[in-house]
């Protein structure tokens, strides 16, 4: 009869947004940030190329209950693209497959990005880890296999030309999930002419969390040397700022008893569809008597009779 595997490490829950250093893959982050807090359960919120530096939300304990959300919110990203030359990655990683001349003003680079903003259609890189038959497309790719892949619909909110030199442009894209800036790195080269890839790329934005919450993991290291988990766990941000754009629900203690038992609730003037983050009341230790407080108890959705449905719940117990 086998034994069930113990989980071994501390349970602490929370946000950690990181900086990310360039080299390196995002799990090699996840799993520094992991032996730093010394944390049973970890996660991060969607991969970082090596060549890419930046933004990395990782998720401790409870809070990989929301990491899919993150995965699928909107990102902000600085790049660097290098005309003139196409890579086999699209980025200065990969090697070197067409070169042309670049004979581009600022003005034709800032007449062809209009056509770039707004909902538009992108192919896919084959250097991505969407996968193909179960199988990840980069992988094929460096088998030199090469499959057709659809064209998704995606969302660049925002695309601005913040500096242009020669055969160097530097951009800020605001873009929704599934964005790859590879492709369009390439795709405003070859708008141009002139080819294009990513010679930089940097994430300023994931969700709600912005470059300036983050920490490089040479910080995390010197704060936990100096402080130990206490002055690491200080730095956690509360799980329900990764939902922190959802509609509230506030619960009595009777529907937050209800909820917390799997069962949908009655709100009133809640919303009529969507997703929800739900709090409710809860008395706290050492509080006057009577004096509640609101607590995070996960996300829901509104069902089909309009009721909140629990749909991720945090668990409370130690």
């Amino acid at each position: 009869m086998s034994k069930r595997r113990r989980n071994r490490g501390r349970k602490v829950d929370g946000i950690i947004v990181v900086n990310k250093p360039k080299g390196g893959s995002s799990n090699d982050v996840l799993q520094r940030v992991k032996r730093l807090y010394g944390a049973a359960k970890a996660g991060h919120t969607g991969s970082l190329d090596p060549l890419a530096t930046g933004v990395l939300p990782v998720c401790l304990g409870e809070a990989t209950k929301f990491s899919q959300y993150l995965l699928e919110s909107d990102k902000s990203y600085r790049t660097e693209v290098k005309l003139g030359i196409q890579t086999e990655t699209g980025d200065r990683e990969g090697e070197i497959v067409e070169q042309r001349p670049v004979n581009v003003t600022r003005s034709d680079v800032e007449a062809i990005l209009d056509r770039f903003r707004g909902e538009v259609d992108q192919v896919p890189s084959m250097y991505s880890a969407l996968k193909h038959n179960g199988e990840p497309l980069y992988k094929l790719a460096r088998q030199g296999i090469v499959v057709e892949r659809p064209s998704r619909r995606i969302t660049i909110y925002r695309l601005e030309l913040l500096d242009f030199e020669g055969d160097r442009l530097i951009l800020e894209v605001d873009c929704s999930k599934g964005t790859y800036i590879r492709t369009l790195a390439e795709d405003i080269g070859a708008a141009l002419g002139c080819l294009g890839h990513v010679a930089e790329l940097h994430r300023v934005k994931a969700g709600p969390y912005t470059e300036h919450q983050s920490h490089t993991l040479e910080e995390l290291e010197e704060i936990r040397d100096s402080g130990g988990h206490k002055a690491l766990d200080d730095l956690l941000l509360p799980l329900d700022t990764s939902v922190s754009d959802w509609p509230q629900i506030r619960l009595g203690a009777t529907s937050s008893y209800y909820i917390s038992q799997g069962q949908p609730v009655q709100v009133p003037q809640a919303p009529t569809s969507g997703s929800v983050r739900i709090y409710g009341q809860e008395q706290v230790e050492g509080q006057v008597e009577g004096q509640k407080v609101l607590r995070f108890l996960g996300i829901g959705e509104i069902d089909e009779d309009g009721l909140v449905a629990p749909k991720r719940l945090i668990n409370s117990g130690n």
